[in-house]
C-alpha cells in the first residue's frame, strides 16, 4: 500500500501521514486503554480486514507509535502497546472523541460499543476543571462491560475491569440498547440504574462526565 504523502512541511500533515490512514486512530484509541493482542484488536474493530489490521500495526510500529511486548504472566504470547510517542497522541485522540461525541446522534445499524471505546469516551468528556480537588471512585456495570473511574485530587484514571480499590459507588445500568454513554445516561434518567455505596456521588458522576453540547 502506497504511503500517504501530502508534500507539505507541516506538523498536521506529518501527523496525518503517520496516523491518518483508515483504522489507525481507532487502533491507537484501543491501545491507549490497555495493551492488546492481535486477536483482541480484531474483535474490538469489527469490519477491519485482517490484512489491513496487520498493515496498520506494521506502519504504526515503523513510525515508533506502537511496539510489541511479551505479555505478562499468566498470559502468554505478544501484545501490542503504545510507545511513549504513541501515548503522547492521547490528548489529540480525546479532543477528537470529545468533538465526535457531540455528533453521534442515535446508533446506526450494526454499530457496537466496546469497553475501550466507552472508556475513551469517559476520558474525553471528563470535566477536569469541575473535578479540581476531588477524590472519588466509581465502578460501572452495563451488560457485559465493567469499567472503573478513579479521581484522585482531580486527576482521572479510567480503565477496563473492576476498580483497583473498593469503589465509593458501584453503578449497575440496564440500558435498553447499546451500553453507550448516552444510553447509560438515558437509563439513569429512567431509573434503570442500581446504586451501591455513596449515592450522592451519582450526581457528581453525571456532572463530571456530561457529554458536551454541540455548538
Amino acid at each position: 500500500m502506497k504511503h500517504r504523502d501530502f508534500g507539505q512541511y507541516c506538523g498536521l500533515a506529518r501527523a496525518l501521514e503517520l496516523v491518518g490512514e483508515r483504522w489507525a486512530l481507532l487502533i491507537v484509541r484501543d491501545l491507549a486503554v490497555r495493551p492488546r493482542r492481535y486477536t483482541d484488536l480484531l474483535d474490538g474493530l469489527p469490519g477491519i480486514p485482517t490484512n489491513v489490521l496487520a498493515t496498520r500495526l506494521k506502519e504504526l510500529e515503523r513510525a515508533g507509535i506502537v511496539e510489541r511486548r511479551i505479555a505478562p504472566a499468566p498470559q502468554r504470547g505478544v501484545v501490542y502497546a503504545l510507545t511513549s510517542d504513541g501515548r503522547n497522541l492521547e490528548p489529540a485522540v480525546l479532543a477528537l472523541g470529545r468533538w465526535g461525541a457531540t455528533q453521534l446522534g442515535e446508533p446506526r445499524p450494526g454499530e457496537i460499543v466496546t469497553p475501550e471505546s466507552l472508556t475513551m469516551t469517559l476520558r474525553a468528556v471528563f470535566d477536569h476543571a469541575a473535578a479540581a480537588g476531588l477524590t472519588a471512585s466509581w465502578e460501572i456495570h452495563a451488560l457485559d462491560i465493567v469499567l472503573h473511574l478513579v479521581v484522585t485530587d482531580g486527576r482521572l484514571e479510567a480503565g477496563v475491569g473492576p476498580a483497583p480499590v473498593e469503589p465509593d459507588l458501584v453503578m449497575t445500568f440496564t440500558p435498553e440498547d447499546l451500553p453507550s454513554f448516552q444510553a447509560l445516561m438515558r437509563a439513569a434518567e429512567c431509573g434503570l440504574v442500581e446504586l451501591a455505596g455513596k449515592r450522592k456521588l451519582f450526581d457528581t458522576f453525571t456532572r463530571l462526565f456530561a457529554i458536551p453540547q454541540a455548538a
